[in-house]
């Protein structure tokens, strides 16, 4: 009779499932997701897809902050550059705005990740300067300064207030925006999942890795990581670079569901979102990132109900309480809550209930 959760072998050990339950768990869950397509309306679907696309960026964000320990504010910038990026290359060659006909699906996404981690490259630098607060300011001028690029380049953006087609989703000559044996919505949700396996697979390997223990080392003490032969400059720099490719890969993602972009969707507020996102899924989890990508994005959703609930909340924007102001509100409550009862995010909350039903009934 073997023992629960001792391992005989290195393998077993560092295996990513490394128990039945966790397997069959996963399975489950997999199978289960691939079903939602066929059971939940279109609307509903086409925020899910936004949601697991917004994961992959928390992922990012999650990896050079919650894992390097390098604070950035600068996170839209980075999605910005994946967006547009995306866009560009998958766009008319004979429309208003820039494009370059390459709807081919994989070559404008990994084109979007490289192009904006070679800006989190030229950016890591300074992450060797600086540190905390003055980190935090530089990164979140990135965003102004992306901003101010989108405004006036308007052969790129198309400008504010008009903005652009999104990137073409093609694969092997088939658009998936278009319906057709399965709804749009239907297609682009599988593929996001598809997408969210990979880069979150990925991810979690990577952070259990070399590199992966590199980044936690520099986070802890970066003079003791130094000390031990770990070479921080090239570790932040990498940190960076993941972090922008991931970012870039979510942000030419993110707009393909709606099929438009406008350049002010990429100011503070989102650099905000993603924050809270990690912050409430989990500082250094990948399943963190993505349940708090997902609550924040199903949010929105949930609180348009409230005035059928609590008469006094409007779907006015010119009275007060409306649904609008409570979504605002409710991110910092969330934020606040989360940092004062449970900082490790919902992972965290999911962490203590499952400890406890493993020791149950003796988890006093």
């Amino acid at each position: 009779m073997t023992r629960p959760l001792l391992y005989t072998s290195y393998k077993q050990d560092t295996a990513l499932l490394d128990t039945r339950a966790k397997r069959l768990s996963v399975l489950v869950l997999l199978v289960a997701a691939a079903f939602v397509p066929l059971q939940v309306a279109d609307d509903l679907l086409q925020l899910l897809a936004v949601g697991m696309v917004a994961s992959i960026g928390a992922i990012g964000l999650n990896i050079v902050s919650g894992y390097a320990g390098q604070i950035s504010l600068g996170h839209a910038f980075f999605l910005a550059i994946g967006a547009y990026t995306g866009a560009a290359l998958s766009g008319d060659p004979d429309g208003k705005v820039l494009g370059f006909g390459v709807d081919f699906l994989p070559v404008w996404v990994l084109a979007s990740g490289l192009v904006a981690a070679v800006a989190g490259v030229i950016v890591a630098p300074l992450a060797t300067r600086l540190r905390g607060l003055y980190l935090a300011v530089v990164t979140l001028g990135l965003v102004f300064l992306g901003a101010h690029i989108l405004k006036e380049w308007d052969a790129l953006s198309g400008g504010p207030g008009v903005g652009r087609p999104a990137a073409v989703p093609a694969l092997f000559g088939i658009r998936l925006d278009e319906p057709g044996t399965f709804t749009k919505e239907q297609k682009m949700f599988w593929l996001m999942l598809v997408l969210l396996v990979v880069f979150a697979v990925l991810a979690r390997n990577l952070v259990r890795s070399r590199v992966g223990r590199a980044f936690v080392a520099v986070r802890d003490r970066d003079l003791a990581a130094s000390a031990i032969g770990i070479d921080v400059g090239r570790t932040k720099l990498l940190a960076f670079a993941v972090s922008s490719f991931y970012a870039g890969v979510a942000g030419s993602l993110l707009y393909t569901v709606a099929g438009y972009m406008d350049p002010e969707s990429f100011g503070l507020a989102m650099s905000i979102q993603y924050i809270a996102m990690v912050q409430i899924g989990g500082i250094a989890t990948i399943s963190g990132s993505i349940m708090g990508a997902m609550a924040l994005t199903l949010l929105p959703r949930l609180t348009r109900e409230l005035p059928a609930v609590l008469p006094f909340i409007s779907t006015d924007t010119q009275e007060f309480p409306n649904v609008y102001q409570v979504d605002t509100a409710l991110y910092g409550v969330l934020i606040i809550a989360f940092l004062i009862f449970e900082p490790r995010g919902m992972y965290g909350l999911w962490n203590r209930q499952r400890a406890y039903w493993k020791a149950w009934p003796f988890s006093y």
